[in-house]
């Protein structure tokens, strides 16, 4: 019997692993084509751009969507998995030679442990890598750069040896070293407004942002203009250099590093420190996606119904990635502790999953 188990392991373990890895090729596939289309029309009236060029781009923005839709693939995946095992009456085979559910859950399980450590540990870094050359590329084809909000802004934290200050810009260049439309609250080292200060554009220079043609409104005060307002700042250049690059262009074994000397230079750390533990999190996050598809697609054909479980799998892997979603931006905003936003959906997932699996299996 256990040789029976070993021999039936490996291979629903190689079932598994090609099932999910068909799915995300098919995706990722799709997904490079329709990208690859948009930036082709994006680029239409630049002036020397070969199609060549701008596949080479879709390649080096297509493995950060990977990582974002793996945990669908997983889902998708397993599920096509357990059907077509389901179908072929391989699952009840199985069950009659006494492998219990739980036991035939162990393979994709697995597979979802290795291949979320793989994606952190190995993928990640070099899809960041990919991530920061395409950022590059496309501030220079498009003129995007800096890390904007969703009304299009630039905001910057910093602190300096007068007080803290936030400085709101329309836009950012040279990494971040040059702002234009730029607005800063300034505060006392106590915490009080001090003032506001309003330029055409801001200037890092070694230990302040110089403001040129400002404009400064104080409390109780008439606005008054200077030709250079001088801002003390912590910041470096290569603070805001890393700063202006999103979270997901940080490979994982650096986000630590970023996230600590961001806090100390003033920023803002909360995004990198959600984004590592977002990464710690993925594998139980694939797991949880395995539970879920066993829990919709271990029916067997005879009982009917499988197109409403099927669809029942799919509408909750897309609830527990909305949910994960809406904590993510609490945990973004402070709201929340970045270890709570990227943990809970992940834990609650694998229980919801796993209670399914009992409710089903046991009764």
């Amino acid at each position: 019997m256990s040789l029976l188990i070993s021999t039936l392991g490996r291979y629903l373990t190689w079932r598994f692993f090609k099932t999910i890895a068909a799915v995300f090729a098919a995706i990722v596939g799709t997904i490079y084509v329709f990208d690859f289309v948009e930036l082709l029309r994006r680029s239409n009236s630049l002036h020397g751009v070969t199609p060549g060029y701008i596949a080479y781009l879709t390649l080096l923005r297509t493995p950060t969507v990977a990582e974002q839709i793996l945990p669908f693939c997983v889902l998708f995946g397993t599920m096509a998995a357990f059907i077509d095992l389901t179908r072929k009456l391989e699952l009840i085979v199985a069950r009659s030679a006494g492998v219990s559910v739980w036991q035939f859950l162990l393979p994709p399980v697995a597979i979802a442990l290795l291949i979320g450590t793989f994606s952190v540990v190995a993928f990640n870094p070099l899809s960041a890598i990919m991530k920061q050359r395409a950022d590059i590329i496309e501030a220079e084809l498009f003129g995007r750069a800096g890390t904007v909000q969703g009304d299009g802004t630039l905001w910057i934290r910093q602190s300096g040896v007068d007080g803290e200050a936030i400085l709101r810009a329309a836009n950012a260049l040279d990494s971040g070293k040059k702002l234009q439309s730029v607005i800063a609250y300034v505060y006392e080292p106590d915490g009080r407004f001090e003032e506001r200060v309003e330029a055409a554009t801001a200037t890092l220079e070694p230990g302040v942002w110089a403001l040129k043609n400002a404009e400064i409104s104080a409390p109780g005060q008439d606005p008054r203009k200077v030709g250079v307002y001088l801002l003390a700042t912590n910041a470096s250049a290569t603070d805001l250099a890393e700063t202006f690059l999103t979270p997901d262009s940080v490979p994982f074994w650096a986000l630590r590093r970023m996230r600590d000397e961001s806090a100390l230079a003033g920023l803002d750390p909360n995004g990198l420190d959600l984004q590592f533990q977002t990464l710690l999190a993925r594998p139980l996050m694939l797991v949880a996606m395995v539970l879920i598809a066993g829990a919709f697609s271990l029916r067997f054909f005879r009982f009917g119904g499988i197109g409403k479980m099927v669809g029942g799998g799919v509408a909750a892997g897309f609830v527990l990635y909305l949910v994960t979603k809406v904590v993510s931006d609490f945990g973004e905003a402070g709201i929340l502790s970045a270890s709570v936003a990227a943990w809970s959906p992940a834990i609650v997932g694998s229980m919801l999953g796993g209670l399914a699996l009992l409710n089903q299996e046991d009764g």
